[in-house]
């Protein structure tokens, strides 16, 4: 075993000279306070090294986003290149893009019913919850015996 001196200065290991018990107990608001102090550097340590690699990992999957945009043109110009063999290029580009509306507004429709779904938010059943709970604490109502059974 090695010896090591606190921030204290006080030197503990194997050749710590012996100490009274109150002596020792003293140390304790400072054995403590160096323990914190290094799982906190510790835990900021590693904080700061996942943060950095979900930041660098989100950098690139940005990047990756950047270029399926550009491929998602290409594709679509492809399409229209391709209908614009049996139709005119105009009308090609047309129905590429009536249908890309088409997309476009039934995902906000399905977003839409969704959020709408979601509204009012507003946790009613918590709240009707906590004003049994409260009007049993004042003793003005009861907690019917299924709830009991239930918690």
């Amino acid at each position: 075993m090695t010896d090591s001196t606190r921030s204290d200065g006080v030197r503990h290991g194997a050749k710590a000279s012996k100490r009274s018990f109150f002596a020792l107990v003293q140390d304790v608001p400072t054995l403590v306070t160096d323990l914190v102090k290094g799982e906190l550097a510790l835990l900021k340590y590693e904080v700061i090294g996942t943060l950095k690699a979900f930041g660098i990992g989100a950098g690139f999957l940005v990047g990756a986003l950047v270029f399926v945009f550009a491929m998602l043109g290409v594709l679509l110009t492809g399409i229209v290149l391709l209908l614009a063999i049996w139709l005119p290029g105009w009308l090609s580009a047309l129905i590429v893009a009536f249908v890309l509306l088409l997309v476009a507004a039934l995902l906000a429709f399905l977003g839409y019913r969704s959020i709408k779904k979601g509204l009012p938010a507003v946790p009613e059943k918590t709240i009707a919850s906590l004003k049994r709970d409260l009007k049993a604490i004042k003793g003005v109502g009861t907690i019917p015996r299924a709830d009991l059974d239930r918690r």
